[in-house]
């Protein structure tokens, strides 16, 4: 029986015990943090019942994927970048719309996010290019313009809609290259352009955008309904996240104000992730016990690291965060045994897509970072962002178990 068991946990054993633990908590919070939309639906065991049917899909793509041997995943890639091209095009031009971000395509009943998709696309790319062009003194000059010319077009296209997705990639893509051996040189004018990129692309948001964080300022219901409208321009439909942009930098940057003076009602989502971190103490208010959970809109995905420290305190938030911690690290060592670069260069991508992840949301939830709408890896409640990040555990699996690895050769018998 235990035999059976082994050969369907197939791979890394750490890797599917960090997977398990971080499905549980989420199981657990998520049914916790909820409470929101079981009061609106007057359906108790809906939601979770959802959620755990997504996770238990997500684990049975887990093992599908498993199995699929690494040498494949090369030859899915091309196929992967024209359906994330596709869609990125798609749903900048017909996506469905949630608040003023449209992220998600409706598709024969099911709805997903193409940025999703796009993410492992990129990384499968990348991983390819820097493993075809790799040399005995690291990665060819030439591998860094081809992905500078697929990472900047995919980040382009997700970055209109979700800016933080884009910049999040990004910063994998270029942790990548590093790891690749990528000259330094090369990375090094990156890192300058990219400083001046950012720092007058904020400048232009501040400039153009408007802030809206102020309801005082906004017109009424009834002077948005009589106003006339105009059809926006194709720019303005481009760039209409500039408002909401400027509003989350100018929220964080905002100085601190006493809290008898602090508008609960504006600046909601901070707010009460503040109050559940600084009320939960070391052991936390116990599973289930959470009071913020019933104020902050997106207690159940943006905000739920929030939650976890609410109920499980301080000891909960450092399990959660020694759990990614250890899946970068077991990454890092599975690549390290690696005897070909493709998946070593593979698992490293996918494991930093995950962590990095990982590391923005947490950072929101403490207040270390503007709110970007990241939901935490397997985790936060999601559809296509959960399958996924599960198809990335299931090829960091398959890696540790087809791809070949280096002889240990202290360990081998020596010859007399």
């Amino acid at each position: 029986m235990n035999k059976k068991i082994g050969n369907l946990f197939k791979g890394d054993k750490v890797i599917w015990m960090v997977f398990f633990f971080l499905c549980m908590i989420s199981i657990v919070e998520v049914f916790s943090a909820s409470s929101g939309l079981t009061y609106k639906s007057r359906n108790y065991i809906g939601p979770i019942v959802y959620h755990a049917g997504t996770i238990g899909f997500g684990a049975l793509v887990a093992l599908i994927t498993l199995n699929i041997p690494c040498r494949y995943f090369k030859l899915m890639t091309p196929f992967l970048l024209l359906i994330s091209a596709v869609t990125l095009l798609w749903v900048l031009l017909a996506g469905t719309k949630v608040g003023d971000a449209g992220r998600w395509i409706n598709f024969l009943g099911f709805t997903f996010q193409p940025s999703e998709i796009a993410k492992g696309s990129i990384v499968l790319a990348v991983a390819q290019i820097l493993s075809a062009m790799q040399r005995e003194n690291g990665a060819d000059r030439k591998a860094f313009k081809w992905i500078m010319w697929i990472t900047m077009i995919a980040c382009f296209l997700i970055g209109l809609e979700n800016l933080s997705t884009a910049a999040m990639l990004f910063v994998v893509v270029f942790l990548m290259m590093f790891y690749g051996q990528v000259p330094l040189r090369q990375l090094g004018k990156l890192a300058a352009i990219l400083s001046f990129v950012v720092v007058f692309a904020v400048s232009m948001v501040l400039l153009v955008g408007h802030d809206n964080s102020n309801k005082d300022q906004q017109l009424t219901q009834t002077e948005q309904t009589d106003a006339p409208k105009e059809d926006p321009s194709f720019v303005e439909k481009m760039f209409h996240r500039a408002d909401t942009w400027k509003s989350r930098i100018m929220k964080f940057n905002k100085d601190e104000v006493s809290p008898m003076d602090y508008d609960l009602d504006k600046d909601a989502q901070v707010a009460h992730a503040n109050i559940a971190i600084v009320s939960s103490g070391v052991v936390g208010k116990g599973p289930g016990k959470s009071v913020e959970r019933d104020f902050l809109a997106q207690a159940f995905s943006d905000f739920i690291f929030a939650i976890i420290i609410e109920e499980l305190g301080i000891i909960g938030a450092i399990v959660v965060v020694l759990l990614y911690i250890m899946l970068l690290y077991r990454c890092a060592r599975i690549a390290s045994r690696c005897e070909n670069n493709f998946p070593a260069f593979l698992v490293m991508g996918l494991g930093l897509l995950l962590v990095i992840q990982a590391i923005f949301n947490m950072m929101v939830a403490v207040g270390l970072a503007p709110v970007t709408g990241q939901p935490l890896p397997l985790i936060s409640k999601g559809g296509t962002s959960t399958i996924i990040n599960c198809a990335y555990i299931g090829a960091i699996l398959s890696v540790s178990r087809s791809a070949k690895m280096k002889k240990e050769k202290e360990n081998e018998p020596t010859m007399v």
